[in-house]
């Protein structure tokens, strides 16, 4: 039987522990950890990497080194980060998203460098294939496009009437671009007509919504580090305008976002470290295929629905992983 969660929705990001050096650790295997966002966006999934590799005998101090850098959402501050890890020298890069991703492919054709979470390693131009690599790097693919259908399906199941959908998407980064196509193709072979949100910054969200102007029915949010840094602003903005929306990433719903869709990131990061252990073991990146989600949640926000008044059908809340009311 499928394990559902009942969760209350309190707000606020789960604070957790970053590991404190009082000394250099020495000749260690060191890990380079390039995170896109900060610890309150991104920290509860690179604690599960630390902790699968605490599973797998490689203890933070004591086995390894662990070196967390934080863009904190400024991506001029990816290649910086990669530039220092390959100064250090450490022995992995791990990282996730495509722009962290790419910056470190940008850095070092030599150290090996692991991703998690990344939408699609070819489209981008990071590996070769997913079954040959053929470089430094390799890790897990959200194959993010390749679940667009399913997403554009649920929505229905809930606003049958769709005729009209927006998409909000941070057009300044190419992976979103590559959705964003993939959201528009899949809409209209299904007869949507399609309205674009572009924004490239935070200042773009407010005048999107406002140039939408009731045009739409329901908005498909295109998840990258922006969406995630300005989510507050976007599901308000949303149910000032009573929009039904669909997310690819859970956190989106638990602040106020109606359904999402998407592979279980914290199934894909630990996954991530079992890549670092075989790495540091010898492992060649080029010689292990890049691997793809094997898990999908939908969860809903039941107290969303409510208030815009939707009726989620019994056959969509019997699918979902977690309903948060």
């Amino acid at each position: 039987m499928r394990r559902r969660r009942f969760i209350t929705l309190l707000g606020g990001a789960a604070a957790w522990p970053l590991p404190v050096h009082a000394q250099q650790p020495g000749k260690l295997p060191t890990i380079g950890v390039l995170v896109p966002g900060t610890p309150s966006s991104h920290g509860q999934w690179f604690a599960i990497v630390v902790q699968r590799l605490r599973e797998l005998g490689w203890i933070d101090g004591y086995t390894i080194a662990i070196q967390f850098r934080w863009a904190e959402g400024r991506t001029e501050q990816l290649a910086e980060i990669a530039a220092e890890f390959v100064r250090l020298n450490v022995d992995v890069i791990v990282t996730t998203g495509t722009p962290a991703t790419l910056a470190a492919k940008q850095a070092t054709s030599v150290i090996p460098t692991v991703f998690a979470a990344t939408g699609d390693p070819v489209g981008a131009g990071l590996v070769e294939s997913l079954a040959r690599p053929g470089g430094n790097l390799t890790g897990l693919s959200l194959q993010q496009t390749e679940t667009v259908g399913k997403r554009l399906e649920l929505l229905r199941e809930v606003i049958p009437s769709l005729g009209r959908l927006a998409i909000l998407a941070n057009v300044g980064n190419p992976a979103v671009v590559l959705d964003m196509g993939e959201v528009q193709t899949t809409a209209r072979t299904l007869g949507l007509e399609v309205i674009t949100l572009e924004i490239r910054r935070g200042e773009d969200i407010a005048p999107s919504f406002e140039a939408l102007d009731g045009r739409a029915q329901a908005l498909y949010v295109v998840w990258d580090l922006l969406v995630a840094t300005h989510l507050f602003r976007i599901n308000t903005l949303v149910l000032a305008a009573r929009l039904p929306t669909m997310h690819t990433q859970r956190q989106s719903v638990e602040v106020g976002g109606l359904m999402s869709y998407g592979a279980n990131f914290p199934d894909l990061f630990r996954r991530a470290a079992d890549y670092v252990d075989k790495v540091l073991r010898g492992a060649k990146p080029a010689n292990l295929p890049v691997e793809q989600p094997t898990k999908f949640d939908l969860i809903i926000n039941l107290t969303t629905a409510k208030a815009l008044g939707l009726t989620v059908p019994p056959t969509l809340l019997a699918l979902a992983e977690e309903l948060i009311e």
